[in-house]
């Protein structure tokens, strides 16, 4: 696949922490590029610099030197204000503990980024069980995370990351707290929701078995990027022709039964 457009400009970026009289230099001089539609991998192990790396191209926190543009917008530079608001247009998040809230439903935990875009409760609901059908989930939106496996939660997480169609999705150890085949399935459903927007995905891992879901590789040592590779045998997310099932095989959901489900969870006005 052919990358045009830089949504991600990283120039310069350091990072230093203070510690009573010594200075810590978590990321040094970093300077790298990220297109449109590219899933990146940042990988290195404990104490790289890969996590610190991360908040600081999501706006979690500021960089010491240099400067961070995502989608043209120097958000290194942005109040607290501009960049809550940037994030929840643009910007989308996967963790490895999930953060579903306990007391919230399925349906709700993903309506939250819709509900601070202040998007009407019938559309929002409507949204969210739509994307909780694409992720297998239309059967469960009832359901609050104690009533779910770890690999529900996930997929939880995954509709609440992408629901408000966000331009970079940050994954940030996103199978670290689930099995191999269950890790397999997680990152390919979210390659697939990504490239059926054209989103860019970032994830952050020192798991080596998920190289083979990323286009980029960006290996980070002692604060540096050691090495940038291509990996021109990445995964390839099936055509849509080819992965088509029948509704209710892949939901457990029947047109009909849908079509109540949509008017219940969409019941409520605005």
């Amino acid at each position: 696949m052919i990358f045009t457009e830089k949504i991600i400009e990283i120039k310069n970026v350091s990072k230093h922490y203070k510690m009573g009289d010594e200075v810590i230099v978590a990321l040094d001089d970093v300077s790298l590029d990220i297109e449109q539609g590219e899933v990146c991998l940042i990988l290195g192990p404990s104490g790289s610099g890969k996590s610190t790396l991360l908040n600081l191209i999501a706006g979690l926190e500021k960089p010491t030197k240099g400067s961070i543009k995502i989608k043209g917008a120097l958000i290194s530079k942005m109040n607290e204000r501009k960049l809550a608001k940037f994030r929840q247009q643009y910007i989308g998040f996967v963790f490895q503990s999930y953060n579903l809230i306990s007391t919230l439903t399925a349906l709700e935990n993903v309506t939250l980024p819709l509900i601070f875009s202040k998007v009407p409760k019938r559309v929002r609901s409507k949204q969210a069980f739509k994307i909780l059908k694409e992720v297998g989930l239309a059967k469960r939106w009832r359901h609050k995370p104690a009533q779910m496996s770890g690999g529900q939660q996930q997929r939880v997480s995954i509709a609440r990351a992408f629901v408000n169609n966000p331009a970079v999705v940050f994954a940030d150890e996103p199978t670290g707290n689930l099995d191999t085949k269950t890790s397999e399935v997680m990152m390919g459903l979210m390659l697939k929701m990504a490239k059926e927007h054209n989103q860019t995905v970032i994830i952050v891992s020192h798991d080596l078995d998920t190289i083979k879901f990323a286009g980029k590789i960006i290996r980070i040592r002692d604060g540096n990027v050691e090495s940038i590779e291509i990996n021109e045998n990445a995964y390839q997310v099936p055509e849509a022709a080819e992965e088509e099932k029948d509704t209710e095989e892949i939901t457990g959901v029947t047109e009909a039964e849908e079509t109540n489900e949509i008017e219940e969870v969409a019941g409520g006005k605005s």
